[in-house]
């Protein structure tokens, strides 16, 4: 047998040995920006309560966000854990509101209202 034809009977043995695996689906570019802003919005769910906002604003925000997207379950979970990262990063840091958590609010605002803006112009229809 010639040094191709081995070569080629070789790589078909080992194509057939290793066994196919599903493709694993892309993911949209903007699907880090939305993980994102999922944890940012639990962030601001934490922070704002904290400092005297009374009510479920940022929960529900993130409400419309889940059913803009309709996510499969995976995903869903995804944006669910990236919102509760959020809320619980500040958890073990601020028991009251002061001057750097109000800073915290006024910089995930900020972060909050350009992720959307570039998610929306980029990949908006």
């Amino acid at each position: 047998m010639n040094r191709p034809s081995l070569l080629l009977a070789v790589c078909l043995a080992v194509s057939a040995a290793v066994p196919a695996r599903p493709a694993l689906s892309a993911e949209s570019p903007f699907e880090p920006g939305l993980m994102r802003l999922a944890e940012v919005l639990g962030s601001l769910h934490f922070l704002r309560n904290l400092c005297g906002e009374k009510g479920d604003q940022w929960r529900v925000e993130m409400a419309k966000l889940l059913d803009s997207e309709n996510p499969d379950a995976e995903r869903r979970a995804r944006f669910i854990a990236s919102f509760n990262r959020g809320y619980r990063s500040f958890g073990g840091i601020y028991t009251q509101c002061t001057p750097s958590a109000t800073e915290a609010i006024s910089r995930y605002m900020k972060e909050g209202e350009t992720l959307s803006r570039d998610i929306a112009s980029r990949y908006g229809n």
